[in-house]
């Protein structure tokens, strides 16, 4: 991939292009909390058409420290992305995004739909629906940043041992590993910030926008991951344009754990 800097709001970002075919088709890939481009080394080539990937803001072993930390409000990010495709000069992008990446996805498509073709969202929510439930959220999240911030690594290992990512056990140690590494490799400040400024106890609820979106949505869940599978289904519910995909031997990380599966889902869908 073509790697480029891009500096968008005083932050430089690392951005990842490439070309796989001459189809029309341009993709843009979000991804989770705790990842970087590399999250997508498993598809990035397999796509149709051209793909753009980034590490966001605060993540990768690139990262710079982000000293403002309302820098990691949604809506900033949101616009950091707007940016970047402006620079690029696209529109009508397949924007695809998984959990943290994914939420950023929705928010992008239901604040700019002009620049979406395609939403495609993997294992993502809309929010949390009521207050209680996101100042729980919020509690939670400030307690895990003063973990973070006074034992990363004690935070990371637990974090692995989430039940969210018990189906991770499956994959190679090598992958797995390489999925721990990656996490360490991020600034502890970092990653403190992003959980309280863009998790979902602080991110809008967007339920209530879901009728109202117009763009094509793939909802993607992996069958082992009955938590997402049963939010994609009340999404479902709420999208005028939508169909959901369940992803055979696959928790909240599909694309890492059944790429193939995921390439034919898009393959299938894009045709």
């Amino acid at each position: 991939m073509n790697e480029k800097v891009i500096t968008v709001n005083g932050y430089p970002y690392h951005v990842f292009h490439q070309i796989n075919n001459s189809l029309p088709i341009k993709w843009v890939l979000l991804h989770g909390f705790m990842g970087s481009h590399h999250d997508f080394d498993t598809i990035v080539n397999q796509l149709p058409g051209e793909v753009m990937t980034f590490d966001l803001l605060g993540f990768g072993s690139q990262a710079e420290t982000v000293y403002r930390p309302s820098r990691f409000k949604m809506v900033e990010q949101i616009d950091d992305i707007v940016n970047i495709l402006k620079i690029y000069n696209w529109s009508s992008v397949n924007l695809l995004g998984y959990s943290m990446g994914g939420r950023i996805a929705l928010g992008l498509a239901i604040r700019h739909k002009e620049s979406v073709a395609h939403l495609y969202l993997e294992s993502t929510t809309a929010g949390l629906q009521t207050p209680l439930e996101r100042e729980k959220r919020r509690l939670m999240d400030e307690k895990r940043a003063k973990q973070i911030i006074s034992d990363f690594e004690e935070f990371v290992l637990s974090w692995e041992k989430l039940p969210l990512f018990s189906t991770q056990k499956k994959l190679t140690e090598q992958q797995q590993l390489a999925i721990r590494l990656q996490r360490l490799a991020q600034k502890p400040q970092n990653v403190a910030n992003s959980l309280k400024y863009n998790g979902t106890g602080a991110q809008d609820n967007y339920w209530s926008q879901l009728p109202h979106m117009e763009i094509q949505t793939t909802l993607l869940v992996g069958e082992l991951d009955m938590k997402f599978t049963h939010i994609a289904d009340n999404m479902l519910a709420l999208l005028p344009h939508a169909e959901k995909y369940i992803i055979k031997n696959a928790g909240h990380n599909i694309h890492i754990e059944q790429p193939d599966r995921v390439i034919e889902v898009i393959k299938h869908v894009s045709h």
